[in-house]
């Protein structure tokens, strides 16, 4: 990996599942963004999903609570006050307001 100083800032985002709670109407999805230091966005997801399975292993109270989902985002600035940390665009053929 090249230095810390050289690494890059990546966010990524990563779905940890909690299960049902009793009287509950389903179970709860946490989206959590983190930022790495990484010399690559596949570095950066790595780092990324061992630190989700850490999370939910110990706030969840199961190791597979971590769906195995992750998006990265490459940001184009050093974090600071205003910084953009994570982009997702998608095309659409839905109508603003359409169910």
């Amino acid at each position: 990996m090249a230095d810390q100083d050289d690494a890059d800032w990546y966010a990524v985002r990563c779905i940890i599942r909690f299960e049902p709670q009793p009287g509950s109407a389903g179970a709860t999805y946490e989206e959590r963004i983190t930022l790495w230091r990484a010399d690559s966005f596949d570095h950066a997801v790595e780092r990324a999903e061992r630190d989700a399975r850490d999370y939910a292993s110990t706030t969840a109270g199961s190791p597979e609570a971590y769906l195995g989902f992750a998006q990265t985002y490459h940001l184009a600035d050093v974090p600071g006050g205003g910084a953009e940390v994570f982009s997702l665009m998608r095309d659409s053929r839905r109508k603003p307001g359409a169910a």
